[in-house]
This record gives C-alpha cells, structure tokens and sequence, in this order.
C-alpha cells in the first residue's frame, strides 16, 4: 500500500498537473491550488481536491490547512516573485518540505536561499519522474522511458539482503527485470549474475512496466 503522505501542488500549469495527477493516480491525497479557474476545472478530475485560491495570500493558506500536508510543491510558472513569496510563507507556516520550480539558475538560487528543501528545473525533472521521487523514500532515481514503461533505481530493503536474485525471482513474481546492480562501493555489476546476493547499501536498477514498477516500489515484493 502506498505511504499516508498528504501533498498539495500550487500552480496547476503543465508541470503541476502532471505532478498531481501521478500521485493521485498513485493513491496520495493531493490538494491543487490555482487562481485561474480553467487550470482548476481541467484538474478535477486528478487531483482529490482543487481550489482556485491566491496562494501568495497567507490567510488563505491559513484557511487551507496548509501545515498539514507533509510536502508541498510550488509549481508557478515564471511569475518569480510570486513564487518566491509563496515558498517563503509555505516555509514560515510549518510544511515539513517545500519543492519549488525554478525558471532559472538565479530563480533556483533565490528559492534555495529562503529555504526551499529542493528546487526543480521542468527542463530536468519531468512532473512524473519529480512525483516518483517524492512519493517512494527508498526511490534512488526515476526515468519514464515511454508512457508504459520506466526505470527505476531502489535502494535494497532489509528483507532484500542475503538473498540471491535468483531467490527474489522478481521476473516472474512482480514482471520486473533487475538489469544492473550498483554496490554501496559504486561497483556497478552489468547484468548481475543470478546467484549475486544482495548487500546492505545496494541499489537495484529495475526495468518494467509502471504500473509492475509502483507496486514494487510501493513494498509489494514478496
């Protein structure tokens, strides 16, 4: 089952919905914010709510309970002072980690600065890949090779270490392929061979569908 983790996504353009939409589509309770109503509309659908608000208002983050969501995600187009404004108030009101877009480096800086925990480059980080690593914490590295099929790297879980590939058998049990396997040493073994055993610090590079990859990653290994 997925983590209980509560997101809220401020700016519903491009980035944000896609970033919405895949963690709604991945079981997390999403909160979209957004003061034009058309962004709001388009999103209802894949979001569990959507407001269209002012969040540089803090009042209405206020309102909005915003201190209970456990990350929130400031996705504002290239409105820079605006977004500045809205990750500074988010920081001050308690959320635990604040994601930010940036439109530049000097964007990125500023957003570092008044405390952003991570700052995002759309350019970089697709919405989907961006939404992977923040809804699994054993997630290493997400990459969407087509729309049905990614690449995931996950750290090795207690339960991993001291088996063999062969025994874990992910192929046949979750339809995964576990093509490299990265030590805590950075050896990496390309393929790694079946009787290879799993050490603490690993990290498994796994190849297979997304929705094969979610369950996995979400703990569904046995």
């Amino acid at each position: 089952m997925a983590q209980e983790k509560e997101f809220v996504v401020i700016g519903l353009g491009r980035f944000g919905a896609s970033l919405a939409s895949t963690l709604y589509e991945m079981g997390y309770g999403v909160l979209g914010i957004d003061c034009s109503e058309d962004k709001v509309n388009r999103c209802k659908e894949s979001c569990t709510h959507v407001v269209q608000a002012d969040a540089t208002d803090e009042a209405t983050l206020k309102s909005l309970g915003i201190s209970n969501f456990d990350v929130a995600i400031v996705s504002i187009g290239h409105e820079m002072q605006a977004s500045i404004l809205v990750t500074l108030l988010l920081k001050e009101l308690g959320v635990p980690k604040v994601i930010a877009k940036a439109s530049s480096e000097v964007h990125g800086k500023v957003l570092k600065r008044i405390g952003a925990d991570r700052v995002v480059f759309p350019e970089r980080d697709m919405g989907a890949r961006v939404a992977n690593h923040l809804a699994a914490d054993n997630i290493v590295d997400y990459l969407e090779i087509t729309p049905d099929v990614s690449i995931v790297e996950i750290n090795a879980s207690p339960d991993m270490v001291g088996k063999t590939l062969r025994q874990l058998d992910v192929r046949a049990k979750q339809g995964i392929n576990i093509v490299a396997l990265r030590r805590a040493n950075q050896e990496v073994l390309v393929p790694p061979g079946p009787d290879e055993p799993i050490k603490t610090g690993d990290v498994l590079v796994a190849l297979g569908s997304n929705a094969d990859v979610r369950r996995w990653q979400n703990g569904d290994k046995a």
